[in-house]
């Protein structure tokens, strides 16, 4: 499914936002199981977390629908906007992420480059590095400085995946050249911080075995 819609009212949203108005948090993030700028109404639930929860807002995003103005204009309001980009050249965007969308990369990485020229908050570029795309990070490199993000996140998938991780000194010596960026973060050098769930139940729900990496 491309198209956007409604999945949660936002009189659901401001009723479950209630129960946590004094948690002690950096940030309210965006993400989960599924794709946030999917949600039509996104931009007026970022209004209304901010509102309620005296946050910063975070959205982790595949990217595929910053193509559209409307989801760049929504994406405007977040402080954080971390954007997912794992491939440079459309053959390979093809066979890593499988997209269901209908736009190209080129057009996925000019919606990117059109929010970039307005947005005042930070951008992080995720780039999930393994077997497939590994001998491409500096064509990776070119696409992160055309984007000029605040910050590129190296990564390889970790978490129970169908995806073998690259080991670490292979993510190290891709991170190393993209030296010259503003800040470039691994997966295996990024502090983990110890957090307990507040609904364990439901962070294993949104949390399946195994990860897709489609669009």
């Amino acid at each position: 499914m491309t198209g956007r819609k409604e999945f949660v009212p936002i009189s659901r949203l401001v009723t479950e936002l209630e129960q946590f108005r004094d948690i002690p948090a950096d940030y309210a993030t965006f993400s989960g199981m599924g794709e946030p700028t999917l949600a039509s109404n996104l931009g007026h639930a970022i209004d209304v977390v901010k509102r309620t929860l005296h946050l910063h807002v975070a959205v982790l995003t595949n990217s595929s629908l910053m193509v559209q103005e409307n989801v760049r204009q929504e994406l405007l309001r977040a402080d954080v906007v971390i954007a997912k980009l794992d491939a440079p050249i459309e053959g390979l965007f093809q066979i890593i992420n499988r997209p269901i969308v209908r736009n190209s990369l080129e057009e996925i990485i000019q919606g990117i480059r059109a929010f970039r020229s307005e947005y005042k908050g930070r951008l992080a570029l995720q780039m999930m590095f393994m077997e497939q795309n590994r001998n491409y990070s500096l064509q990776m490199v070119k696409v992160a400085q055309d984007l000029s993000p605040d910050e590129v996140q190296i990564n390889t998938p970790l978490r129970p995946c169908k995806v073998a991780p690259l080991p670490q000194n292979q993510i190290y010596a891709i991170a190393h050249e993209f030296i010259g960026l503003k800040r470039v973060l691994t997966v295996y050098s990024a502090q983990r911080p110890q957090v307990s769930p507040l609904n364990a139940k439901e962070t294993s729900r949104r949390r399946p075995e195994y990860h897709s990496a489609e669009f």
